[in-house]
């Protein structure tokens, strides 16, 4: 999982996500901050070994933001895992890959956002709006000169493993491996995404 920077877990409310996973782990997602002109917020929990879990939800302050809101956030009902996040220095070679279904993924993008104490952090990564095969087959972020979220953070929590499912595996695992991704892909009916977590509250799963 050396390649895991993040993991993305929706919410129609933030607030409600962040006290859901509260409630699942014992720990309290740190205030993260709002992406300008996208629509979202999000609050951030470390994962250890520079990895975090990100919940993102709707901003209502903000009045315009591009439509639809990334990562189904104008869909869902209830809080779920809905992608990831790998890291990568190769983003322009990655982003301008085509893989032979034709899928590819998107353009680079670069964001920034205000953390809550007014530091200004940026990065880039390939078009969040470009979901592949479910949402298992990852987008690429390179944090740059920026810190990364989760260094020199206290983790209460670890990622123990990340499954993931899909009803095509070998199809999924070449497109993984095309991105230097090397993890295993089980049959299921349906994409998702699992996360096992060990926190204090003892090892929990995240859909």
């Amino acid at each position: 999982m050396g390649r895991v920077d993040h993991l993305v877990w929706s919410a129609p409310d933030l607030a409600a996500g962040i006290r859901h996973i509260e409630r699942l782990t014992g720990v309290r997602a740190a205030a993260g901050g709002s992406h300008p002109g996208v629509g979202t917020r999000n609050a951030l929990l470390s994962l250890g070994n520079r990895r975090y879990l990100e919940i993102i939800g709707p901003d209502p302050e903000q009045a315009e933001y591009r439509s639809p809101r990334v990562f189904q956030l104008d869909n869902i009902v209830a809080p779920r895992l809905v992608t990831w996040a790998a890291n990568s220095t190769d983003l322009a070679g990655c982003a301008g890959m085509s893989f032979p279904d034709g899928q590819s993924l998107g353009r680079l993008q670069a964001m920034s956002r205000r953390r809550t104490d007014g530091v200004s952090i940026d990065w880039r990564m390939t078009d969040p709006y470009v979901e592949i095969d479910g949402g298992v087959v990852p987008f690429l972020i390179d944090w740059g000169d920026t810190a990364h979220p989760a260094a020199g953070q206290t983790s209460e929590i670890e990622l123990a493993e990340l499954g993931i499912f899909h009803p095509d595996p070998p199809t999924v695992a070449s497109k993984l491996h095309s991105l230097k991704i090397e993890l295993e892909v089980t049959r299921a009916a349906t994409a998702g995404l699992v996360a096992v977590l060990d926190s204090p509250a003892g090892r929990v799963e995240l859909r």
